[in-house]
């Protein structure tokens, strides 16, 4: 196995040199750094990551703690952070939780073991203060996509409340007045945003939110499958939903189905993401989109910007926007 000085030595410089220009700590004339880099590549040599972590204090890895791997939203937002990580020539471990607390926990002791430089965190479920109490004597951490109250870090999030708004107004404006939504566990920052939106939406249009058909549970497929089959076992049945996850909209349409009601004809219905699926099933969801790949680079930035003790913005909101399908029907009107 190659080592620095032999590097040092194809190359005709000091090993000194060989180190300061790896670890971007001198600048060299060009000729110099092409003579290191062809030497590197002819040896093969692979630095000592545990020499360097010495030397530097850094791991050059982060830890990322997402709920769920095989959800296309979380593996979107994992892929964009690790393509953001890579250009700064960071590794990414990965923890896929299942939204259970003792692996939440896990990954965030492997931040406390300096095993890591530092800590995206995504998490489906509300805090009991738990979360809350590891996370807050650390600063390299960001979160992402949901909150948890009580730690002082950089937050990513999304316009929750503008994109319900939005998805709700589109409703009412094709002649809904029967509006029911289905969303993720109460006391879930979204999920109360989203909700927020929803209520705003109706109020402005002068329409009651009915508490029957406000129903809370899980950014599930299996939830929305439940929770459709309550509202169309319903009397009246509302004419549309919003689902605040394109996951809740599959469950959806799998009830719609499983009873013979036809979307948009019997009932229109809103997603919320803009899943890459949205646009396959029968019929194109209409949907919430969220800016995904901007969400993850965001947080490693911020990220980043923490490992190196600089400034970071505490709370960055990306906007939202409404993408028209075919799953919502004009009252009295064509398919729209």
């Amino acid at each position: 196995m190659a080592t620095l000085s032999d590097v040092a030595e194809e190359a005709g410089v000091s090993p000194t040199a060989v180190s300061r220009y790896l670890n971007n700590r001198i600048e060299l004339p060009q000729a110099t750094r092409d003579r290191i880099d062809a030497a590197i590549a002819k040896l093969n040599y692979r630095p000592n990551l545990l020499a360097k972590r010495l030397s530097t204090g850094k791991t050059e890895a982060i830890s990322l703690v997402t709920p769920e791997i095989a959800n296309p939203f979380f593996a979107e937002l994992a892929a964009a952070v690790e393509a953001a990580a890579q250009q700064h020539g960071y590794a990414v471990y990965m923890s896929s939780t299942q939204g259970d607390r003792a692996r939440e926990i896990d990954a965030i002791q492997r931040l406390q073991d300096q095993h890591v430089d530092g800590l995206i965190m995504m998490t489906n479920q509300p805090d009991d203060g738990t979360l809350a109490g590891l996370l807050d004597p650390h600063h390299n951490v960001v979160l992402l996509d949901e909150d948890i109250p009580g730690v002082s870090v950089p937050r990513v999030f999304v316009e929750n409340e503008q994109g319900a708004y939005l998805a709700t107004r589109h409703l009412i404006e094709a002649g809904h007045r029967d509006i029911a939504i289905i969303s993720g566990p109460p006391r879930l920052m979204s999920v109360s945003e989203r909700l927020a939106g929803f209520e705003r939406a109706m109020d402005e249009a002068g329409l009651p939110v009915r508490p029957g058909w406000v129903l809370l549970g899980q950014y599930s497929r299996d939830y929305g499958r439940a929770a459709a089959m309550q509202l169309l076992g319903s009397a009246p049945r509302p004419t549309a939903v919003l689902a605040c996850s394109d996951y809740i909209a599959i469950g959806v349409l799998q009830a719609t189905r499983q009873v013979g009601i036809d979307v948009p004809g019997e009932l229109s219905l809103v997603g919320f993401d803009d899943m890459p699926f949205a646009e396959l099933v029968d019929p194109p969801l209409t949907t919430i989109r969220q800016p995904i790949a901007e969400m993850g680079r965001m947080a490693f930035e911020r990220l980043l910007a923490q490992i190196n003790k600089t400034d970071a913005e505490p709370l960055t909101r990306l906007p939202v926007s409404l993408i028209i399908r075919k799953s919502v029907r004009k009252i009295g009107a064509a398919h729209s």
